[in-house]
């Protein structure tokens, strides 16, 4: 109901399980697909990782967001992670922004990876990833990781929005990273001490 009620948004597919999910996609290739993690037969993490070669921009949306489920789901390659207790426009909003190719988190979200990365030890190896950045691509990196859409960094940086697609796309192929998610894991990592 909420998507079928967005302006400019058709849902060409629905699926009761993630091996259903999982035929849909790929018969009917969405522009972003809305997932649950808990589903019948199949998960919606084992859906994605299948779906992963597919290229699928992935939202996860659920009610559970252990530090287990949001981490693999972005390590699989989810442009998105959204707790059901999102506000209808909001999702709206999620659906478009990842067809548009950004990615979006839930605030909570963001807060609990926040809070991993500070406890993990994987700051000097995140370091050493960034160095391949120059200084102007290390800047849009460490806005992707503040959230920011292309539009708003744009601003922030003073370039236009082409532009900074294109540093966007250079970061994410210099980092080996698929989204701009594990973009902004490996910029918060690499503030630990």
């Amino acid at each position: 109901m909420v998507l079928g009620g967005g302006t400019g948004v058709e849902v060409v597919g629905e699926a009761a399980d993630g091996a259903q999910a999982v035929r849909t996609v790929r018969a009917t290739r969405p522009d972003v697909v809305l997932m649950d993690i808990r589903m019948p037969r199949m998960d919606g993490l084992a859906a994605l990782e299948q779906l992963q070669p597919d290229g699928a921009r992935v939202v996860v949306l659920t009610t559970f967001d252990t530090d287990e489920h949001v981490l693999r789901a972005l390590r699989l390659g989810a442009h998105g992670f959204l707790l059901k207790d999102t506000p209808p426009l909001a999702i709206l909003d999620a659906v478009r922004r990842v067809a548009a190719g950004e990615q979006t988190l839930s605030p909570s979200v963001v807060r609990r990876l926040i809070a991993h990365v500070a406890t993990d030890d994987r700051g000097e190896a995140a370091r050493r990833t960034l160095t391949a950045l120059t200084p102007r691509e290390r800047d849009v990196a460490e806005a992707v990781a503040e959230g920011r859409s292309n539009a708003e960094i744009s601003a922030a940086v003073h370039m236009s929005v082409a532009t900074v697609k294109t540093y966007v796309s250079r970061i994410l192929a210099k980092l080996g990273c698929t989204n701009r998610v594990q973009v902004a894991i490996l910029v918060h990592e690499s503030r630990l001490d």
